[in-house]
């Protein structure tokens, strides 16, 4: 399975490689997990995708994360189960069937259950698969030996399991209710397939004459054909306006019905007119209304959206045809008052895409609030489930509170079929609303109910109607391990650990899940909820179908590759639950963001090369733990375990985004452009051979760490490069999924070191920015004078002049006191124009001391005490401040100290205290450099003269928030250093 180095491609080729791995992944159940192995559990159930659908950048995005904790904490010692799985959708594989038939010149009916559910499960076989191929593109290290579909066996038998226990306890019903009901599917939804959408409609005002001709009300509705079903008109019994009308009746225009107007305090008095017409078998609030008042329920649609026989000339008509000739109609009468532009809100069918209508209809309804406030319970006493970011809590908690009866039958044939029979034959043989029926686990047991029930000779047809998918979906995290058998996988892996979902999908499915949960296990189905945001277009706005901006993450995989496409997705996260923004070119079909993330495999895979080229075949086992024998191999070490400490925070607290930007700079930034360039020396024939093996050492050791801590993102180009550096042979099972994952140690952590570094880091960093901006050809070295009066820095640029002089291509490198004019070489000899100095003042002190002593020594006994004090105190002060001040230097003085000539035309820039200063004379064009400074003081002059401008702008100063003129005054000051440094350097060419 693996290259040797000698033949490892100088380019990397993420294509051959991902597919090699994936394979190789699968082939060896890497992933497969056993309730019988040692190790804490970690178990996710995959958010089951459509079986109709096809991977889009949402599931890209969710696999993604999901991924990296699963990986990481497999790779942490616990037992880890990712089960992976697919939903039967039952209104998306309808809606497509009945597509393929209508081409076909026919119809459901025509075709007959048994034909129509052939033909589902085919294309399943055949097509069904489709996204989990695409997932297994990802990478994503689930146990496919576990895959689970809604509508396999084991999850019907739960599904029927759970309907039926449901059923007896009184919590599952049938009964008249107003739906949700789609016309383009034919079928009930529940709430929350419910989309609100905000349109530009209509609000049309008509008149209804009162029965006894004394006048008549006004009333307003945006959907005028519904008034053919009124069955009365509703006012606020405290209106003034129409207190006196209740009790009375009135004419209902067209239909010429007399209907009652009554009091109800639902009634809005500054809506519309005050008078609300009320349709109780078509709208939700009517519907309340009329069972308050006992008013009649007219149902005047079909189900397919066309007008019924209860609408009378108007039969047969579409819904929105029959609204137009209804106001046309009304207008002919003389009753319609006026047509007002009006923006509201309609509810449309997720799945139809059309509005919904409001209907009566004989439904299988979930008693949902025993169950919603058991999960309440749950929530507000044991704070579970936890959701990641916390305010999402607040959401879920809202919806528990506010949820009505669950309508979960749909009429649609593919599906769990609702498991009650109907004694048909009590009813001439037809289901009505009224037909008696027994629910049961099987056809069997029904029918021995039934028997018992209405004799030998009853006649049995099974509900035509199945669940709503939610409610096979609302089993997932218990069904999928064994439920209801109390299997080894619900013994070991429930309740789960993290369920990984998005922020819109809490309605439909985790607040479900949790009810289930709760009530058939008595435990909450996971422990945490790690909510993500949406993956937004390069204009920050949602993908979504309608305004065709979406990006297929398969292209750019195929461009990028699979590892480039999963770590931009993670990286771009800024916080848990944020959205993130894709940078994509539509004309191009390219995105700059993945892009870069390819480049950093590239960056990872030539620096793994070199370290490989560089190990004399030699693995990190074979090499040994590292001895740090230099400074550069001790602050490498410490920077390593630092960011095993912190990776390991992140991704335990849930910020994977901030885990993969740590490693990013870590990898790209200390151990690519960093430790690797300052060992090259360490590494030519003829090094020190302790020196060189230890740069071995920590070369290797480091590289494997990095592989280790990388795996959850980029699986695949760290699993080759780790097989390569640790030379597994081809027939090895050995993975670098399944190693440890790093430990930090502590007693390797040096703060001060790695502050010291960055020092070193930044003293070669503006070295070589200022050879840059002087044009200092690349080949050429050049001297550099540092400058500094900290001891600290000092002792720190000392110790570190080898790696400034390697990596900055310094000739000679010398140091001086910052502000002096000239130094010498220090002398060991007390006595120089210091010393000589401080001796004068010591005499004088000494002088006044005698003073004060002739003057006190008139005083009896005291004179010759003090005497004696102030001698001994002079004495002590010349002594510590002159003969032995040599012992305040540093422990470590440069070997030496001296300033630039005063002549020498320089460029000097600043870091920290340290300044830097490279004499220029006969290495660059001056006069080019001085044309070059000039342009760059007017271009900072001018930005510091604009932010001056700002700060003395009183408007600004007490109106902008603190921070933003903080902000103000801080590039101020820095624009202000910017040009005082320029103008310094510009003085030294003069």
């Amino acid at each position: 399975m693996t290259a040797t180095i000698s033949n490892l491609p100088s380019l990397y080729d993420p294509f051959t490689t991902e597919a090699k791995w994936q394979k190789f992944w699968e082939e060896n159940q890497v992933y497969k997990a056993d309730p019988n192995h040692n190790g804490e559990p970690y178990c996710v159930v995959i958010p089951p995708p459509n079986v109709t659908g096809s991977l889009h950048m949402g599931h890209a995005f969710e696999s993604a994360l999901i991924d990296v904790l699963v990986r990481y904490h497999r790779m942490q010692g616990r037992n880890t189960l990712w089960l992976p799985g697919t939903d039967h959708a039952s209104i998306a594989v309808h809606t497509m069937l009945e597509r393929q038939l209508k081409k076909e010149g026919k119809t459901r009916a025509e075709l007959g259950r048994e034909e129509f559910l052939e033909r589902a499960w085919q294309w399943k076989a055949e097509s069904g698969g489709t996204i989990v191929n695409q997932l297994r593109r990802l990478g994503v290290s689930v146990d496919w030996s576990r895959e689970r579909f809604t509508l396999d066996e084991g999850l019907s038998k739960a599904v029927v399991e759970a309907f039926v226990s449901l059923y007896k306890e009184g919590l599952i019903y049938r009964g008249e209710y107003l739906v949700n009901w789609c016309p383009a599917t034919q079928s009930a939804v529940s709430d929350v397939e419910v989309e609100k959408q905000e349109v530009n409609g209509n609000l049309w005002h008509f008149r209804y004459p009162l029965t006894d001709g004394s006048g008549y009300v006004e009333v307003a509705t945006t959907r005028p054909e519904t008034m053919l079903g009124d069955t009365g008109v509703a006012v606020n019994p405290n209106d003034d306006r129409y207190k006196h009308l209740i009790g009375k009746t009135l004419t209902l225009p067209i239909m010429q019905r007399e209907i009652p107007i009554i009091g109800d305090e639902l009634v809005d008095p500054t809506f519309g007119t005050g008078c609300v017409k009320v349709t109780p078998a078509h709208d939700p609030n009517d519907f309340e209304m009329g069972k308050r008042h006992n008013l009649p329920f007219i149902n005047i649609l079909n189900k397919d959206g066309t007008l019924n026989a209860n609408a009378g000339e108007f039969q047969g008509q579409d819904r929105f045809v029959a609204r137009k000739n209804v106001v046309s109609r009304l207008e002919a009468d003389g009753v319609l008052v006026k047509i007002e532009d009006y923006k509201h809100t309609v509810p449309y069918s997720d799945r139809g895409k059309v509005p919904i209508e409001p209907l009566l209809s004989t439904q299988w309804f979930v008693k949902i609030r025993p169950m919603a406030n058991n999960a309440l319970e749950f929530l507000d006493q044991q704070s579970s489930p936890e959701f990641v970011p916390q305010r999402w809590t607040k959401v879920y908690r809202d919806w528990l509170v506010s949820l009505r009866d669950w309508c979960i039958s749909r009429q649609l044939w593919w599906g769990h079929q609702i498991p009650a029979w109907y004694a048909v034959s009590e009813t001439n043989g037809q289901i009505t609303d009224t037909t008696p029926f027994v629910v049961a686990k099987s056809a069997d047991e029904a029918w021995e109910k039934a028997k018992a029930q209405f004799g030998e000779n009853v006649q049995l047809q099974q509900d035509p109607d199945v669940l709503d998918t939610w409610f096979s979906s609302g089993l997932w995290p218990f069904s999928t391990l064994g439920w209801p058998e109390q299997t080894p996988d619900l013994a070991k892996y429930y309740p789960t650990t993290t369920l990984v979902t998005g922020f819109d999908i809490i309605f439909f499915w985790v607040a479900r899940m949790t009810m289930m949960a709760g009530h058939f296990t008595g435990k909450m189905p996971f422990h945490d909820v790690y909510i993500h945001g949406l993956v937004l277009d390069e204009k920050g706005q949602k993908m979504s179908k309608t305004k065709g901006n979406g990006i297929d993450p398969l292209l750019l995989i195929d461009k990028y590759g699979t590892d480039a496409l999963r770590y931009t997705l993670v990286k771009e996260v800024a916080g848990a639950g944020q959205d993130i923004r894709l940078e994509y070119d539509r004309e191009k079909d390219e995105s700059s963001s993945v892009q870069a993330s390819r480049n950093f495999a590239n960056k990872l895979w030539n620096a793994a090369r070199f370290v490989m080229m560089n190990l004399d075949g030699q693995t990190p086992a074979q090499l040994g733990k590292p001895v740090a024998s230099e400074l550069s191999d001790r602050w490498i070490l410490s920077r390593y375990h630092q960011v095993i400490n912190q990776t390991t925070n992140y991704i335990n607290n849930y910020g994977l985004g901030e885990a993969a930007k740590g490693i990013y700079e870590f990898i790209w930034g200390d151990f690519c452009d960093w430790y690797i360039e300052l060992v090259k020396s360490r590494l030519q024939p003829g090094a020190d051979p302790t020196s060189r093996r230890a740069a071995q050492q920590v070369l290797a050791y480091v590289l494997e760490g990095i592989l280790k801590l990388l795996h959850p993102f980029m699986p695949h180009i760290t699993e080759e490069i780790w097989q390569t550096l640790t030379q597994q042979p081809a027939e090895s099972l050995q993975t670098l999924a399944l190693q440890a994952y790093p430990q930090a140690d502590a007693n390797l952590i040096d703060p001060a070191l790695e502050e010291q570094f960055d020092l070193l880091i930044g003293t070669i960093r503006t070295i070589r920015n200022l050879r840059a901006e002087a044009d200092v050809k690349p080949g050429a070295k050049v001297k550099v004078n540092l400058q500094t009066d900290s001891p600290k820095e000092q002792q720190i640029l000392t110790a570190g002049q080898s790696y400034i002089k390697d990596l900055a291509k310094v000739e000679a490198l010398t140091f001086a006191e910052e502000q002096k004019s000239q130094t010498v070489a220090p002398s060991k000899s007390p006595w120089n124009w210091k010393t000589i100095g401080l001796v004068i003042v010591g005499l004088v002190f000494l002088r006044v001391g005698l003073a004060v002593a002739h003057t006190v020594n008139q005083i009896p006994f005291a004179g010759t005490f003090f005497e004696i004090v102030g001698l001994g105190y002079s004495i002590w002060f010349i002594a510590r401040s002159i003969l032995f001040a040599e012992a305040k230097l540093p422990e470590q003085l440069p070997a030496v100290l001296e300033a630039v000539p005063a002549s020498e035309q320089t460029i000097a820039g600043v870091i920290g205290t340290v300044q830097v200063v490279i004499p220029l004379t006969g290495v660059v064009d001056i006069e080019a450099l001085r044309a070059k400074l000039e342009k760059s003081i007017s271009k900072v002059e001018a930005e510091a003269q604009s932010l001056r401008g700002r700060l003395s702008n009183p408007k600004f100063v007490d109106k902008a928030p603190t921070d933003v003129v903080q902000g103000a005054k801080d590039a101020l000051a820095e624009a202000e250093k910017q040009a005082e440094i320029l103008r310094l350097r510009l003085q030294t060419l003069l």
